[in-house]
């Protein structure tokens, strides 16, 4: 006969294995999400790539997050991606 403690233990463990699959879920799917984002012309791959390092258990997810991040084109063509400049604002001369 099962106590009331261990019916909230049993739902304590289908909470927490819930919780787990939609993280799995997320991190899966993450990747191709920021690829589609930017507009990266390999998005569907990264989409791919990020399921595959979910069902490896974080064996390509790194790769899927690096190059969701980069910009190939760019690359290719040798544009380096401008920064933000921090004093863009300020005049030439001494510094006040």
């Amino acid at each position: 006969m099962m106590t009331g403690l261990d019916i909230f233990a049993l739902i304590v463990l289908i909470v927490l294995i819930a919780a787990g699959l939609g993280i799995w879920a997320l991190l899966g799917a993450y990747p191709g999400k920021i690829a589609r984002e930017r507009n990266h012309p390999q998005a569907e791959a990264i989409a791919v790539c990020g399921w595959w390092g979910a069902i490896t258990l974080g064996l390509l997810t790194p790769v899927a997050f690096i190059w969701a991040y980069t910009n190939p084109d760019a690359s290719l063509r040798g544009i380096a991606e401008k920064a933000p400049d921090a004093d863009a604002g300020e005049p030439e001369g001494e510094p006040t």
